[in-house]
C-alpha cells in the first residue's frame, strides 16, 4: 500500500517537473529575447534606409532590444535577400524589401508587413530647363534617348517606372542603374543623368531645398503628404499608375507566431503619431495590415511589372 502511495508521489512530482521545465522553457522562448538583425539590401542613404530608421528606434524601445541596421547592397536587393533566405528561421535576422525584389526571391521569404505603399516622385535636376511633365514628354520625343533616367537597379520600382512612363507616354530614354536611389540621386545633383522616379524621402529634402525639381507623383490619386503635386496621369497620361512598396520579410518557415509578432507591432509603430508625422513629412505614406494583406498586394504587383517587362522586352539581370 506504501508502495503504491510514494509511486503516486513521484509521479505527481515527475509531472510538475515537466509542466514547470515547459513553462520556462516558454517564458525563456518569448520573442524577441535578443538583438534583431534587420538587412537593407541597399546602400545607406536611400529611401529603403531612410525608412527603417525611423521605424526602427520606436520597435527597439518596444521590444526592449536592439535592431541593428546592416547594408547589403547588390542586385537591385538579390545579395541581401539571399542572406535572409539562408537564415536561421527564427525572427531574429529580417529582411527590408521593396518593388525590386526579384519573383524567385519574394516568394521564397515570408511576408510579415507592409510597412508603406507610396507614390515615387518624378524629378529632374534643374539643369535640365523643364517644369512640367508635358514638357518632359516634348524634350524626349524631340530628343530620343538623350536624356537620361537613374534608378537602384534593374527592376526596381524607380526602373520600371520609368519604363512605364516610356510606353505610356510613347517616348525614348536611356536608363542608368545604381545600386540604390542613394547613389543615383548623387548623380541626379550633379548633372550626370535628367531624371529620376524616386521614393519621396529621397528627394524631396532636396526639391525643397531647390536643388531638384519635382513635376508629379506616379500614383494614380495625390499623395496625402506632397499633395501640391499633380499626378503623372493628371499632369496628361491618364492611364499612368504606379506606386513603390516597402516589406518586411522573414526567412522561410519562420514560425507563424513570430510573424504575427512582429506584424502587430509594426502596426503599432506605424500608428504612433510621432512616426506617422515624420513619415509624412518625408513624403511617405505609412500603411500596415495583416501578412496576408502584403502577400497579396506583392502578388498583384508582381503580375503587373512582369505583364510590362514581357511585352516591352525589358532587361532586369
Amino acid at each position: 500500500m506504501q508502495f503504491k502511495l510514494y509511486l503516486k508521489i513521484f509521479v505527481l512530482y515527475s509531472l510538475l517537473g515537466i509542466t514547470y521545465a515547459v513553462g520556462a522553457f516558454a517564458q525563456g522562448d518569448v520573442f524577441p529575447s535578443k538583438s534583431i538583425k534587420v538587412i537593407v539590401p541597399f546602400p545607406p542613404g536611400g529611401g529603403t534606409d531612410t525608412l527603417m530608421r525611423i521605424i526602427t528606434p520606436p520597435l527597439s524601445e518596444m521590444w526592449k532590444q536592439s535592431i541593428v541596421i546592416e547594408n547589403r547592397p547588390g542586385a537591385s536587393g538579390a545579395v541581401g535577400a539571399d542572406a535572409v533566405i539562408r537564415a536561421p528561421a527564427d525572427g531574429y535576422t529580417l529582411l527590408v524589401a521593396t518593388t525590386a525584389l526579384p519573383d524567385r526571391l519574394v516568394n521564397q521569404l515570408a511576408p510579415i508587413s507592409l510597412i508603406s505603399a507610396s507614390p515615387y516622385v518624378l524629378t529632374v535636376s534643374p539643369a535640365l530647363k523643364i517644369n512640367s511633365v508635358q514638357q518632359l514628354i516634348a524634350a524626349a520625343k524631340e530628343n530620343p534617348g538623350l536624356i537620361r533616367f537613374g534608378s537602384s537597379g534593374p527592376g526596381s520600382a524607380s526602373h520600371l517606372s520609368g519604363e512605364l512612363f516610356k510606353a505610356v507616354a510613347g517616348v525614348e530614354m536611356l536608363h542608368v542603374p545604381y545600386k540604390g536611389t542613394g547613389p543615383a540621386m548623387t548623380d541626379l545633383l550633379g548633372g550626370h543623368i535628367n531624371v529620376m522616379f524616386a521614393p519621396a524621402q529621397t528627394v524631396m529634402p532636396q526639391v525643397t531645398s531647390g536643388n531638384l525639381k519635382a513635376l508629379a507623383v506616379t500614383s494614380a490619386k495625390r499623395s496625402q503628404s506632397i499633395p501640391n503635386l499633380p499626378t503623372i496621369a493628371e499632369a496628361g497620361l491618364p492611364t499612368y499608375s504606379a506606386v513603390g512598396w516597402f516589406g518586411l520579410f522573414a526567412p522561410p518557415n519562420t514560425p507563424k507566431s513570430v510573424i504575427t509578432k512582429i506584424n502587430t507591432d509594426i502596426d503599432k509603430v506605424l500608428k504612433l503619431l510621432q512616426v506617422r508625422r515624420e513619415m509624412l513629412e518625408r513624403g511617405i505614406e505609412p500603411s500596415g495590415g495583416s501578412p496576408e494583406e502584403f502577400a497579396d498586394l506583392v502578388k498583384t504587383d508582381q503580375l503587373k511589372w512582369s505583364k510590362l517587362i514581357r511585352e516591352k522586352n525589358i532587361k532586369i539581370d
